[in-house]
């Protein structure tokens, strides 16, 4: 949603970004019409495509958790008994609370009166108390009282006497707190099941609100061993991290009857991980290797088969991990839970995973679907986390990606295992570097960064990012690459034996590598492990290495913002390289720059044009290349005679690179056009997606045509699309079914249909009008769902109101899934008919017919459609009392921001301010 605040989306400084936008594409357009007349010869074109589902994507950020105070080291936890009661019974009424009872046995490392641990938004219930020490039967120090400090998240235990260094004591404290439904610490969520309204009851821990749970020690490097005990209930079950031992019963202080379920003694492990569950749910399960798994989900869900694909991969990929890193899996059973309502897509807590149910469930189907290439990379992702993050934990949270960083690295290994049909390179460039290398040129922050940065009010869920989790996949990858696999996970394997139920921080791994290193001569390295990986982990972003073909030289600085530069900005930043290469599509011996420039006399070039340097060979390293002119158009003639010459892998890097530079200011945009003239030979959705996101950019698309360029790029693309589109338009023609496999098709085949259609070639408005034809003739007959929106979109375009009025019948038929609803909902928008857009608006504003989640989302469609921004521009500031009062200023600040695409000029900025002026006086 949009933010709140003055002008953000209508100011000049949004305008004036904007129209250098608009103004670079302009520039390039031109330079495209001088290309196209030089290349009037030419055969035609391929494809776009859209952004593939993000797997394993990284939490949103949640409200505070903040780091709150550190704990002085006066105390070590080593166990907890801890027994938990949310006093809440089905079908009752809210608010409710929860009560309960902490042991938590601690040894004294130093002298003190007070004991201190954290606790946030719970009181205190009952006596305080601390026994011990406990080589004295019965001996106890008097509490003289509890203090809680709500801004610090701690209480203290304030003593009339002390404890002693080396004794063992136990802190008995009882607590109750508010049961809340917010999704984070222990939290309520209401859900319905075959028609009946139900409740559960799950926990969310990490990073720091076990503390809002029960009063513990709250740090990653304070482990402890668990006997938790909850309180329930009896008609729900209850889980924790441990296999049940024991079922009894307790009356409370009213005679009424409750369920306790008692779990075996954990394993040491961190407050984060500590994890609970009470709901009614089902489960199916198998074993592996005498590991019990259960999938635990809405009774409907179990019935329909809708968590069997992730039951069937849960144990293979488990069996991969442990293989691959020699380690086992210590557990007895691992449990995932499918919750309606959770804020991450999954958390790894041991023993009992919780995910969203999108990222478990899937409809039963021997089908390959990229539904299942999502759950697949999800779980794979959180049982990455049993090694990395519960076997080993980071010491403090700025080391985070060493639990991030490395089961998002796993989560490919994973996926790609149980799905050899996805081509791990391909998908863990597109997925994880290729994105993150956009983002981290922009942000100023650093993989690892010192403790002292991360403590006092830091949110701490500002590092649940895109730096840790793909930067530090994609860190990972390029040190696999250059030490050999086979040298990396032996390195592993070590550091976890050597670290397990304890805590690292990355120097920990760096000397469990360099041992590995200097135990063999196979691999020699420039510098010790620790300065190469340092210099990738401890400093901002990532660098851009330049090749003089004439000279050989190499010279690298930091990928920076020309455009955006400032007087005062420094970039002197210099890492440590592994530059995979190839010269004529043979591969070389890897090389390293060591230093900001340096001669390599063997990557001197011939005059011939067939000689050629390709840097970085299947993107091996986390950095852009830009070459010389001489070698961009030594690749240029080599893409349109042979483009198979360069690997698939390169041939997207080389793309996304050269347009990169572009925006950053290193390259015009000629060069970039230049590397596209092939494209009329690429056969790789994913490589046409990365152009047509460049060159069509997904905010611009409702603007473009209106500038007088448009013929120009229709011209120039549709011109190379035309092979891929027409042998994809093929299989939609006679076997859609065969590209099941094909994870690409599934993914990009939707971005690079509505391309064509939007590019206004007949075939694709054709192919839609039959398509939608044949389903409005038997709506039996289902539209190829990888087309699906597309075909709906422009078969309502390209009809009359009888098109439209289908797709109004079909949005409201009453067994609709909501994939099919969303995707009527945009269709119903691409109407040309402005009577039938302001009609859809109208009918937008009644409760009866829409939530209002979907009257923002009708008007936000039909606002970015060719004629509808000016419709949809006047319904809202005509209806504006009415959609204030139903929807608030939230919907005006996103309107606004779409608004913002077609503001060109002065006048149209002050007619923006206007509106918001008179719509939002305060």
């Amino acid at each position: 949603m949009g933010t709140h605040g003055g002008g953000l989306y209508v100011g000049r400084r949004a305008a004036a970004a904007g129209a250098a936008l608009l103004l670079a594409l302009l520039v390039a357009l031109l330079a495209l019409a001088a290309l196209y007349g030089r290349c009037r010869q030419e055969e035609a074109p391929p494809p776009p495509s859209s952004r593939a589902p993000g797997p394993a994507a990284p939490p949103a950020p949640a409200p505070a958790a903040r780091s709150g105070r550190r704990l002085p080291r006066h105390l070590l936890p080593l166990h907890y008994d801890l027994e938990l009661w949310p006093r809440v019974r089905p079908g009752q009424a809210g608010p409710f609370a929860f009560t309960g009872q902490v042991n938590i046995t601690v040894r004294c490392l130093q002298d003190t009166d007070t004991a201190v641990l954290h606790s946030a938004g719970l009181r205190s219930s009952g006596a305080v108390a601390v026994r011990g020490p406990l080589s004295e039967p019965g001996a106890a120090v008097e509490v003289a009282g509890l203090r809680q400090e709500e801004a610090a998240e701690v209480a203290v235990l304030e003593l009339r006497g002390r404890l002693r260094a080396g004794r063992r004591y136990v802190l008995q404290l009882g607590f109750q707190g508010r049961l809340e439904e917010d999704l984070d610490g222990l939290f309520l969520t209401r859900y319905t099941d075959r028609g009946r309204s139900s409740m559960l009851i799950a926990s969310q821990m990490e990073p720091t609100y076990a503390r809002r749970v029960y009063p513990c020690f709250d740090e990653p490097a304070m482990k402890a061993t668990f006997n938790i005990r909850i309180v329930h209930d009896p008609s729900y079950v209850s889980l924790s991290n441990m296999p049940a031992i024991d079922v009894s019963e307790v009356k409370d202080e009213n005679g009424s009857l409750w369920t306790v379920t008692t779990f075996n003694t954990s394993l040491k492990m961190s407050t984060y991980l500590t994890a609970f569950v009470i709901c009614d749910f089902d489960y199916v399960t198998r074993t592996e290797r005498g590991n019990e798994i259960r999938i635990w989900a809405r009774k409907e869900a179990i019935k329909n088969g809708y968590v069997d694909y992730a039951l069937n991969i849960t144990g293979p990929i488990f069996s991969f991990l442990e293989d691959v890193l020699n380690v086992s899996y210590p557990l007895p059973k691992t449990d995932l839970v499918a919750l309606p309502d959770f804020g991450a897509g999954g958390m790894e807590n041991w023993g009992l995973m919780i995910f969203q149910e999108a990222s478990l469930m899937n409809l039963p189907s021997g089908e390959f679907t990229s539904r299942k290439a999502m759950i697949a990379l999800v779980v794979s992702h959180e049982l990455g986390h049993q090694w990395f993050g519960n076997l080993v934990t980071m010491n403090w949270w700025n080391d985070l990606w060493l639990n991030e960083g490395l089961a998002s690295y796993f989560e490919y290994l994973g996926a790609t295992f149980v799905e050899p049909k996805l081509s791990l390179d391909k998908i863990f460039y597109v997925h994880v570097v290729q994105p993150v290398l956009r983002e981290d040129s922009e942000i100023v922050r650093s993989l690892s960064q010192s403790e002292d940065k991360i403590k006092g009010s830091f949110s701490l869920m500002s590092l649940f990012d895109n730096i840790t989790y793909s930067k530090g996949a994609s860190i990972t990858w390029m040190l696999s690459g250059f030490l050999t696999e086979k040298l990396f996970t032996r390195a592993l394997t070590s550091y976890l034996k050597e670290f397990s139920f304890s805590n690292a921080n990355q120097d920990d791994l760096w000397t469990h590598i360099q041992m590995v290193i200097d135990g063999q001569d196979e691999v020699q390295l420039p510098a010790s492990v620790k300065q190469i990986m340092d210099s990738w982990t401890c400093q901002n972003g990532f660098p851009v290495l330049t090749l003089n073909l004439t000279t050989g030289t190499i010279r690298q600085e930091q990928f920076f913002n020309k455009k955006n530069r400032k007087n005062t900005d420094s970039y002197n930043n210099t890492w440590i390289i592994p530059v995979s290469w190839m010269r004529n599509g043979s591969s070389q011996p890897l090389t390293w720059l060591d230093k900001s420039s340096k001669m390599f006399p063997e990557m001197q070039v011939s005059e011939s044009e067939y000689d050629w340097i390709l840097l970085n060979v299947n993107l091996s390293g986390y950095y852009r290349v830009n070459y010389d002119q001489l070698n961009l158009k030594r690749l240029a003639h080599l893409l349109e005679t042979d483009p198979k010459a360069i690997p698939a892998v390169s041939r997207f890097q080389l793309i996304d690179d050269v347009f990169a530079l572009t925006d950053f200011g290193y390259v015009p945009i000629e060069t970039a056009l230049e590397l596209t003239k092939y494209l009329a030979k690429e056969d790789e959705l994913f490589i046409w997606n990365v152009v047509l996101l460049n060159l069509i950019p997904d905010n611009l698309e409702s603007t473009l045509k209106n500038y007088e360029v448009y013929p120009l790029l229709k011209k120039y693309l549709l011109k190379r699309m035309l092979p891929i589109y027409h042998y994809y338009a093929g299989f939609i023609h006679q076997n859609v079914d065969a590209l099941e496999d094909d994870y690409f098709a599934q993914v990009y085949l939707e971005k690079l249909f509505a391309t064509a259609c939007w590019l206004g070639l007949q075939d694709c408005l054709d192919l839609s009008s039959e398509l939608y034809a044949k389903w409005m003739d038997n709506p039996e007959h289902k539209i190829p769902f990888l087309i699906r929106k597309t075909v709906c979109c422009y078969g309502v375009a390209v009809g009359s109101d009888k098109e439209w009025n289908f797709a109004w019948k079909m949005y409201n038929h009453t067994d609709s899934v909501e994939e099919d609803e969303d995707i009527l909902l945009y269709a119903m928008s691409c109407a040309n008919e402005p009577w039938l857009l302001y009609r859809y608006l109208q009918y937008g504003l009644s409760d009866t017919l829409f939530s209002s989640n979907c009257t923002s989302a009708i008007i936000s469609h039909v606002m970015t459609k060719d004629i509808g921004h000016r419709i949809a521009w006047e319904f809202v500031t005509e209806n504006w009392p009415l959609l204030n009062q139903g929807y608030g200023q939230e919907l005006l600040h996103d309107v606004l921001k779409v608004m913002g695409r077609f503001v060109k000029t002065d006048v149209q900025i002050q007619e923006n301010r206007q509106h918001k002026r008179i719509l939002l006086p305060n």
